[in-house]
């Protein structure tokens, strides 16, 4: 009976691996989809707590983004350095299947706890991209209120995507903002655009997270870093320089459960001639349905008590299952309408908006 729980496991593990492969490769990342494969067809439980760990995997496979924490681990490993085996089968570098998991297999026995270490953190990619998504929907919010914005993130990891507006976007249609802070995202926006000329103020701007991270940390910078796709080399330098601007601005993120601190924010007295915004992107799907719910409870509360003069929004770029993307939706208080503004890429490559 054991060894049939076992092997059921398994196998769903590598299932998981091959998805997210396939996921990776859509996603611009054939290297990463590679890792994915071979970890998939060559992790052996007898080879060492770290695949150990991963093949008896306890707990949600997708929401725990199992196989994104082992490609995170092994990519850490190789920025590091310390496994020049495994450095040398990473990007830059051109190496065969069979190459590539004889560098895992040597570093999983050289560097078995280190690897197995990571596995206890959830990824968090903080994708700078997905800031175009959320100007877009803020733009929206802007032209509808004339109001400032005071901004509230849960997810925020290291609060790169609360600086949105201070971006620089080429968009294909059209340029928005300023090239001051050294960051410049490329998002394709499709059909009908936002109000590119909505007077867009952020006035305020704060972020929780369960695990925040300091942009200004050697340790947490290479950590965000480790999630990045190595053979993604714009969207390493896209991150490197929202760490560079967000370490400058002093903005820093706070450690809170995501239910009590949207509950105490949005509990707290309405201020009249601004909008308090909730906002996140590729973050609902990781929460217990519990916090899901006090989330959405304690928005309404907040909504109810909304006025034309001190409105409420709630901003998300979140998958709903009913396409491969994102979608871009926007609900407003004290009309309590909600408008479904557009897909997104996960990854901030292009939004579609209606």
């Amino acid at each position: 009976m054991n060894t049939a729980v076992k092997a059921n496991a398994e196998a769903d593990v590598r299932e998981r691996f091959k998805a997210q492969g396939t996921a990776c490769n859509a996603l611009g990342s054939p290297f990463t989809a590679r890792v994915c494969n071979v970890l998939a067809d060559h992790l052996d439980a007898s080879g060492g707590t770290f695949a150990a760990r991963i093949l008896n995997w306890q707990g949600n496979l997708l929401g725990d983004a199992l196989a994104l924490r082992a490609t995170g681990a092994l990519n850490a490993l190789a920025r590091r350095g310390d496994c020049a085996v495994l450095t040398e089968a990473y990007p830059p570098h051109d190496v065969s299947d069979e190459a590539l998991w004889s560098a895992i297999e040597k570093a999983i026995a050289a560097h078995d706890v280190f690897l197995e270490t990571y596995l206890d953190s959830p990824p968090q990619t903080n994708e700078v991209s997905r800031s175009g998504s959320i100007l877009g929907g803020a733009l929206h919010l802007a032209a509808m209120t004339g109001l400032p914005l005071d901004l509230y993130e849960i997810g925020s990891s290291a609060g790169l995507n609360l600086s949105f507006d201070r971006y620089h976007y080429d968009l294909g249609i059209a340029e928005w903002g300023s090239d001051a802070e050294g960051v410049r995202i490329i998002q394709d926006w499709q059909g009908n655009p936002p109000p590119l000329d909505a007077p867009l103020t952020v006035r305020h701007r704060r972020g929780c997270d369960q695990n925040p991270l300091d942009p200004s940390s050697d340790e947490h910078r290479t950590r965000l870093l480790s999630y990045v796709w190595p053979d993604q080399s714009a969207r390493i330098a896209r991150l490197n320089a929202a760490l560079i601007s967000t370490a400058r601005s002093g903005l820093r993120v706070e450690k809170a459960d995501a239910a009590d601190w949207v509950e105490n924010m949005f509990s707290q007295p309405a201020e009249k001639g601004v909008t308090r915004t909730l906002v996140h992107s590729i973050v609902w799907q990781y929460l217990p349905d519990a916090v899901q719910a006090r989330i959405k409870a304690a928005m309404h509360k907040a909504g109810e008590a909304a006025t034309t003069d001190a409105p409420v929004a709630w901003l998300r770029v979140e998958p709903d299952g009913t396409n491969p993307y994102a979608n871009v939706r926007l609900t407003i208080w004290p009309t309590g309408e909600t408008r479904d503004l557009g897909k997104a890429d996960f990854h901030g490559r292009f939004t579609i908006w209606n």
